[in-house]
């Protein structure tokens, strides 16, 4: 799955940049937007271990738009 992909990016990212963990916004933004796409293709109860919850993930994208 792409958001798999996209999750470990990310962790690698934040593990390379533990003390600047904001070099790694694109990559979180690129997760929680795939993330909403999974979430709308194909429901929310969707099992995905690497994304949040729904609620969590549009409450984030609201809350950091572009």
């Amino acid at each position: 799955l792409t958001e798999c992909d996209t999750a470990c990016e990310l962790q690698t990212c934040l593990n390379k940049n533990t003390y600047s963990p904001e070099r790694c916004d694109a990559l979180v933004r690129k997760l929680y937007t795939c993330c909403q796409s999974l979430y709308e293709k194909q429901g929310e109860n969707v099992k995905a271990s690497p994304c949040p919850l729904p609620r969590v993930v549009r409450r984030w994208l609201e809350q950091h738009h572009k």
